[in-house]
C-alpha cells in the first residue's frame, strides 16, 4: 500500500484503483478508514481512485499530537496527499463525515480542486443548523411507511433530549434516506 508523510511527520496511507483521471475520495465515519468505499461501485472502470486512510485508520499510523484528528487539521493531510501526487488541481470525492473535510480543503485551497463530490454530506459543514421541528416536518412525509411509529417515537425522545442520538445507522429500510436524527 502506498504512503506519504504528512506535515507533521505521520505516516498516511492511501489505496489506488483503477485507470484513468484521479479522483481522490475521503471516507466518512468520523475516522473510518476507505476500505468500505471498495471501487465506488465500478467507478474505477473510469477514474483513478485514490483512497485516503486518514490518520489513525486502516494502515494510517496514529499521530503523536491527538489534536490533529480534528477535522480542520486534517486538511493539511489532504494538501500533503496531492503534494506528493504531484497534482496542480484534483477532483474530490467525499462520503458522510468526510465532506466536512473536503469543503474546509476547498476552502482553504480552491485553487487546488477541479470537481467536488459530496455525498450524504452533512448540514454542519455548510452551517446549517436543523431544528427539532424541521426534523419532525420532515419525518412526517414518510408517514405511510410501515417502520414510521417507532422511529418517530426515537425522533421525539430525540428532539426532547430523552435519549442520545442513534451511533449507527439504522437498519433498512430506515437507512435508504429516512434518517430523522
Amino acid at each position: 500500500m502506498p504512503s506519504f508523510s504528512a506535515h507533521d511527520g505521520t505516516e498516511l496511507a492511501y489505496q489506488v484503483f483503477g485507470d484513468g483521471p484521479p479522483l481522490v475520495c475521503l471516507p466518512g465515519g468520523p475516522m473510518q478508514d476507505s476500505a468500505y468505499l471498495a471501487e465506488l461501485g465500478g467507478l474505477s472502470a473510469h477514474r483513478q481512485l485514490i483512497m485516503l486512510d486518514l490518520r489513525g485508520t486502516g494502515r494510517s499510523a496514529a499521530p503523536k499530537d491527538i489534536a490533529s484528528y480534528r477535522c480542520d487539521r486534517l486538511v493539511d493531510d489532504v494538501e500533503a496527499l496531492r503534494e506528493h501526487l504531484a497534482l496542480d488541481r484534483m477532483d474530490l470525492f467525499a462520503h458522510s463525515a468526510g465532506t466536512n473535510l473536503a469543503l474546509l480543503y476547498t476552502e482553504r485551497h480552491p485553487a487546488h480542486v477541479g470537481r467536488l463530490a459530496l455525498i450524504t454530506p452533512s448540514v454542519a459543514a455548510v452551517g446549517v443548523t436543523i431544528t427539532g421541528d424541521v426534523r419532525r416536518e420532515t419525518a412526517r412525509l414518510r408517514r405511510a411507511e410501515p417502520w414510521f411509529p417507532a422511529a418517530y417515537a426515537a425522533l421525539e425522545s430525540i428532539v426532547a433530549r430523552r435519549a442520545p442520538p442513534p451511533t449507527t445507522h439504522p437498519p433498512a429500510p430506515a437507512s435508504r434516506g429516512a434518517y430523522f436524527y
